[in-house]
This record gives structure tokens, sequence and C-alpha cells, in this order.
């Protein structure tokens, strides 16, 4: 087994914390009605407002078969529309409904509960200290990109 330094330790606890966060938010929001996914594009259309599928596919970085299909249930249950662009007839718009504006607004609520709880124990300084961390981190990764 190789040695365990500082800087694998925390990768391997940073993709661990990543994936279980996920795997929470995925099972509470199953309880609205919607996947981690639904739940994530719902945020972002009530936040960005109306996107283009392509631009919301690069937002959510997801390939766009995998778009269409997430387009095609969130359709389905009333809290998505595609539209038309004038000039393009193969460009549609992706409009949230006011449906969807609710259920996002719930997710919203859920996730900071989520937050607040998975956080609660955590001091604001070795907090603030993390972030600085990550952020030093997501930088590298943009720069090796």
């Amino acid at each position: 087994m190789p040695h365990q330094t500082p800087h694998n330790l925390f990768v391997d606890e940073l993709g661990k914390a990543s994936r279980k966060l996920r795997t929470l938010f995925d099972a509470r929001v199953k309880k609205l009605g919607l996947t981690l996914a639904r739940a994530k594009t719902l945020v972002l259309l009530s936040r960005l407002g109306v996107l283009n599928q392509k631009e919301l596919a690069e937002e959510l970085e997801i390939e766009t078969p995998t778009m269409v299909r997430l387009l095609d249930g969130l359709e389905k249950q009333g809290l998505i529309e595609r539209r038309a662009v004038e000039g393009d007839r193969r460009a549609k718009q992706i409009v949230i409904t006011a449906l969807g504006l609710d259920l996002a607004e719930e997710v919203n609520r859920l996730a900071q509960a989520l937050r607040a709880e998975i956080l609660q124990d955590v001091d604001e300084k070795e907090l603030l200290n993390a972030i600085e961390v990550l952020r030093t981190v997501n930088r590298k990764i943009n720069d090796l990109s």
C-alpha cells in the first residue's frame, strides 16, 4: 500500500465527501420527485433564466444526448418547456415553468438545510481556510485542463 501523504489523503477525502454529498442530496430530492440532475437543472434555470440546450449542457457539464433525456423528463413533469428560436428551426430555448420555479425554490431550501446540517460542527475559521484550499485546488485544476 502506498504511503498516505497529506496530498493523497486530501484528494481521497475530497472525492469521498463529494460522492457522499451527491448521494445524500439525490436521496433528499427524490422525495420531491426529482433526480440530482433534474434538481440541478431546475435550480440553474431559476437562477439564469432562459438558456438554449447547448448553453444548459455546458453549464451542467453534460453531453448533448444526456441533456436531451434530462429535458425530456423535465418536460414530461411539466417543469420546463422547449420553445423554438426564431430564425433557427433546430435550436430550442429551455424555459422553466411556474411549477418548475416552485420546485426549484423547494430544492434551494432543501440544499440550504442540508449544507447547514452537514457543516454545523465545523468552526467558521476552519471552514474559511478550507474554502481557500479548495479555491486553490480548483484554480490549479483549471490551469491543468
